[in-house]
This record gives C-alpha cells, structure tokens and sequence, in this order.
C-alpha cells in the first residue's frame, strides 16, 4: 500500500498555504509532518482525510480497498478531541463506531488499552485533557483503518500516555497500516520527516 500526493497546492482564505508538494508513505512507514506554526501542516492532513479540496494536485492510494475510497480507509485524528461531554466515555466510543461504520472490534478492550477501562460510565465532560486524548485514541482501535493521519497526537498525553501511544503506532506500522502525523514534538517512533514551510 502506498499513499502519494503529487504537485498539490492548498488555498484557504484566499490565501494560498503550500504549492507545488509532493510526498508519499508506504506500509510500514511513519512520515512526520514537521513545519512553523501555519505552514499548513494540519491543511495537508485535511486534504488527505478528504475534508478539504486540493487547488491543484493529486493524492491517491494504491493498494488500498478498491471498493473504499481514501476517506474511508483513514483515521483523523485532530488536535481537537471530538467528543459529546454529557455522553459518558463508552457511549461516544459506541458513537465514533457507529459514525465511522466498518468492522467494529472490542470497544471494551480498546478502553483498556488506552487506561480507560475504569473510566466507562464517567461523562466525558469529567474526564482530564489526557483522559480525553486517550478516549480519542481508542476509536483508532476499535474501528480499524489502514491510514492514520494524526494532528499533534501526543498533545496533552503524560510520560506513560505517550510511551502507550507510541506502541500503538508501532503496532500499527507492524500489521502494514501507515501514519501521517503532523508533529512539533516527537513521535517516540522512526519517522521520516517532510518539512513544510522551510525552516521550523
């Protein structure tokens, strides 16, 4: 499976944000998105997640599902965790697993992974910035897709959060999925980088 983009050019506002970018990443691989503030590294996430249109450019997958399209074979993950605070944590996971459709694997065990499992019946509105962050990533796990993109996901996360995630990811790269992660910090996992915008 690889995922490429070629030429692509970003407007919004009418300003344009990036021209002329290629990149690719293939099973197995990590491609960390690094760049200043505004460079428009979490525009090429949305451009590859489908929710915003290219101004010029291709992104395309091979080796995907042939009978999904690139959308729908992707995890995005935002800076921003999209959660309902009066739904308690197993019911926005139930939420995001009926949204996102698919294959839907063991809820109950994905909140344990991520250290949520005591936390189940707890409204989301209660949970800390990295609880938060944590319920977010179960629904990587418990409706499985082959292409993370990922906005500053470590954001919030403490010293064991991040050593959590970072096995995910790895376990991830292992089973043939890939990751496009825009990032100021770390990942805590080999990356190759793509710079956008020159210097950070």
């Amino acid at each position: 499976m690889q995922l490429s983009g070629r030429g692509l050019v970003c407007v919004r506002g009418g300003r344009e944000v990036f021209a002329g970018l290629d990149f690719e990443a293939r099973s197995g691989e990590a491609v960390a998105v690094v760049g200043r503030n505004g460079s428009g590294k979490t525009s090429l996430l949305r451009l590859i997640a489908g929710l915003l249109v290219p101004a010029g450019g291709t992104i395309a997958l091979a080796g995907g599902d042939s009978e999904l399209t690139l959308p729908e074979q992707c995890h995005y993950l935002g800076h921003r965790d999209a959660l309902k605070p009066a739904l308690s944590v197993a019911e926005n996971l139930a939420f995001w697993a009926d949204f996102l459709g698919g294959e839907r694997f063991d809820a109950e065990g994905s909140l344990t992974t991520v250290g949520l499992d005591h936390a189940t019946d707890l409204p989301a509105a209660f949970l800390s910035a990295g609880q938060r962050r944590r319920l977010s990533l179960a629904r990587l796990l418990t409706v499985r897709r082959p292409v993370w993109l990922l906005d500053e996901p470590t954001a919030a996360l403490d010293a064991a959060g991040q050593d959590m995630f970072a096995g995910l990811m790895r376990d991830h790269l292992t089973h043939g999925g890939l990751i496009i992660a825009a990032t100021h910090a770390p990942l805590g996992i080999d990356a190759r980088e793509l710079r956008i915008g020159g210097a950070a």
